[in-house]
């Protein structure tokens, strides 16, 4: 395939809203980061309450053996899934949306990922508002919805710079939170026998495996299947497989377990007040920052989406910047109201969606291999392929199918089984020649134009 050409260099750039990030075309090589920025905008993703709650709820229902066990199932299939799906990113530059024109969905599919994608995160991203919004205001007082919008805006004024300035705020807010937290959690043990803790029955209801696992590995496997909106900006792959890892052993093993112990020693899932009661004003301050630390990643994989949805239905270039402000302000004027946690049931269903693209990405990206050459052809010039199928009609009923195995096959985890679905259908259908693209589409002029990387220094300027 012919690469598209060379944008000019010297042609300045449109003024707009902070950053675009590379929405509609590559992460050149020389705009990577470091090993260690990466690391920790990975950890940063642990460093969540909510784990703590997570972990505290298993371990009010199964002993402390158990849960290792169900969070070391969860941690697997999880790592499995973002190694596969994270390394295509790494290597191709590319977020999900666009990664998926030529791994498995082409150009329209990828109109429809891109709208589920989007969706679903900027619904996330208002639930989690609610919630601290919710749990700031019963702390430390004031109404939810001033904190709900005190939150956004933060967010929201993160998320418009891109990358960039996300990785450099999880250098400041990961040491802080897991320092707090550390302090917190070892002053609230210390007056008390781990090994007693660790041995304790569960003072709960107990909870099978099974649903154990469920939680672990379901409750995160939308930001799995996106995690090439991260991944693109690795250097290595090696990288992405010890920076993913690291951060599923912390927030596994680690605060996950950590939250076993508490909800044996306060008999109940609701610990969050043990990190923030004993923290004060700092903790809450903290709180806050690791909240937008993990929920600008819902706003900004979203706005990724929304780009590259308009792009394809509406031929109509987006910069991100300006996507991101109007889906931060929704989102934080929705949460504020309360309207947000009514959609709870529905983005959860949402969350049994987007596992199969993630199967479909994987078997065609690492197995098929149908409509990966242009990818290939390309990568040295870390362009974009001049042309992509349109449609992938098979691809959208092996999602179809899959979907509804997650939905409504009652046995092992939803999330796992709707990936491991539309996996092991497209590698079947695929290796037989039933997956077929239809149609090809070109470039976009523009799109062409923002996919050109300028003229650079080659030595790379990336973070460390």
């Amino acid at each position: 395939m012919a690469s598209a050409p060379q944008a000019d260099a010297t042609a300045p750039e449109a003024k707009s809203i902070g950053s675009d990030d590379y929405s509609l075309s590559r992460v050149p090589r020389d705009k990577r980061f470091g090993f260690w920025s990466m690391l920790l905008q990975w950890l940063a993703q642990s460093g969540s309450i909510s784990q703590f709650t997570l972990g505290a709820t298993i371990g009010v229902g199964m002993t402390f053996g158990d849960a290792f066990l169900a969070f070391t199932l969860g941690a697997v299939i999880l790592e499995i899934v973002i190694f596969a799906i994270g390394l295509a990113g790494m290597r191709e530059g590319l977020a999900t949306p666009m990664l998926t024109r030529w791994a498995g969905f082409g150009r329209n599919g990828s109109a429809l990922v891109s709208f589920v994608i989007a969706v679903s995160l900027v619904g996330w991203f208002g639930v989690q508002n609610t919630i601290f919004g919710n749990s700031v205001s019963a702390l430390v007082g004031g109404p939810s919805w001033m904190w709900c919008v005190i939150a956004g805006i933060a967010i929201t004024a993160l998320v418009i710079f891109g990358f960039k300035y996300m990785a450099l705020f999880a250098k400041i807010v990961t040491p802080l939170f897991f320092g707090m937290v550390a302090w917190s959690i070892i002053t609230t043990l210390n007056d008390h026998s781990i090994s007693d803790l660790i041995n304790s029955p569960p003072p709960g209801e107990a909870i099978p495996l099974a649903v154990a696992a469920t939680a672990i590995a379901g409750g995160y496997m939308t930001g799995a299947i996106v995690s090439p909106e991260m991944t693109r900006y690795n250097r290595k792959g090696s990288h992405v497989f010890v920076q993913s890892a690291s951060s599923m052993i912390l927030s596994e093993y680690i605060v996950g377990m950590v939250g076993v112990l508490l909800g044996h020693l306060v008999k109940s899932s609701d610990v969050s007040h043990i990190v923030l009661s004993t923290s004060g004003a700092f903790g809450v301050m903290v709180v806050l920052m690791s909240t937008a630390k993990i929920n600008d990643w819902n706003l900004y994989g979203s706005s990724l989406g929304v780009v590259n949805f308009f792009q394809v239905v509406f031929r109509k270039r987006l910069h991100r910047g300006v996507v991101t402000v109007v889906l931060g302000i929704a989102g934080t004027l929705l949460s504020a109201v309360g309207i947000m946690t009514h959609f709870t049931e529905f983005l959860s269903l949402l969350g049994v969606m987007i596992p199969p693209i993630g199967g479909i990405i994987v078997a065609e990206y690492w197995v098929v291999k149908r409509m990966r050459k242009p990818l290939d052809d390309t990568r040295e010039a870390e362009t974009l392929p001049r042309t992509s199928p349109t449609w992938v009609p098979m691809s959208l009923v092996i999602w179809v199918v899959a979907f509804c195995v997650g939905k409504f096959y009652d046995g092992g985890i939803p999330a796992l089984n709707s990936l491991v679905t539309a996996f092991l259908l497209y590698c079947a259908l695929g290796l037989l020649g039933w997956v077929k693209p239809y149609g090809t589409s070109t470039l976009d002029d523009e799109e062409g134009t923002a996919s050109a990387p300028a003229a650079r220094a080659t030595t790379p300027a990336g973070a460390a």
